[in-house]
């Protein structure tokens, strides 16, 4: 039986490389999204992944969200929670709606997701489940605190959770890219992408593809001995 694996903001960027490397595992996947209709109906087409649309931040979305995914594929064995986004402002610019929006998505998503297929991990004695952090959650950024808190909570909470599944053969990790050539990436002007690449030893930007590999890695059956981990791929631009 292949195992089904749900993956949040699936069909674009970091999360459809995540998806795809799943699928060729021999996972059956299905990948969520939050606003972008025709792109994650180019996914599906593409791929043959199905999507499904709610935001990982309304509790009752993710509940009935996973509940739709299990009624069509099947109980979750691997969540891999990617949904993220970005409120950047300096400190003193920083609004309240900046912070929570980050907050609400960031970190209380990857509770809401986790929080529902955890009881049917539990009662199968199976999952693997990885969080997609950030080297700014690790050594902090500027205009970033927001976001930076979030990914440092996200592996926090992964070390907790670890120890609580661990008996029932659920590992919990988390993969902390650094800068990822992805479309986000695309828009930064040329002078401060020569800064930033100029900062990663190995001279580049990461390959979304890389990180999903990290990912397929860690929710495979025999990873069962890796958990409460975070797996750093930032070129070595951080040594954690």
């Amino acid at each position: 039986m292949a195992r089904i694996a749900l993956v949040t903001g699936g069909s674009r960027g970091i999360g459809a490389a995540i998806s795809k490397a799943l699928q060729e595992q021999g996972a059956q996947v299905a990948a969520t999204y939050a606003g972008n209709d025709e792109r994650a109906k180019q996914f599906t087409d593409e791929t043959g992944i199905a999507t499904y649309k709610w935001n990982v931040a309304d509790y009752d979305a993710c509940k009935d969200g996973v509940a739709r995914v299990e009624s069509d594929l099947g109980p979750v064995d691997i969540l891999v929670n990617n949904a993220g986004i970005t409120r950047d402002a300096p400190f003193h610019k920083m609004t309240p709606q900046h912070w929570h929006e980050v907050v609400d998505t960031n970190l209380t998503g990857v509770f809401n997701m986790t929080h529902n297929v955890w009881g049917g991990m539990r009662e199968r004695k199976f999952g693997r489940i990885v969080t997609i952090s950030s080297i700014n959650g690790q050594k902090g950024q500027f205009a970033q605190a927001n976001y930076a808190a979030t990914k440092a909570g996200d592996i926090g909470f992964s070390k907790a959770l670890a120890q609580e599944g661990a008996r029932a053969n659920i590992t919990v990790n988390v993969v902390a890219p650094g800068y990822i050539n992805t479309d986000m990436m695309s828009t930064i002007p040329e002078k401060v992408m020569d800064q930033i690449v100029g900062a990663i030893p190995v001279g580049r930007l990461g390959e979304a593809d890389e990180i999903a590999r990290c990912v397929a890695f860690l929710t495979r059956d025999d990873a069962g001995f890796i958990t409460g981990s975070t797996l750093s791929a930032n070129g070595g631009q951080y040594l954690a």
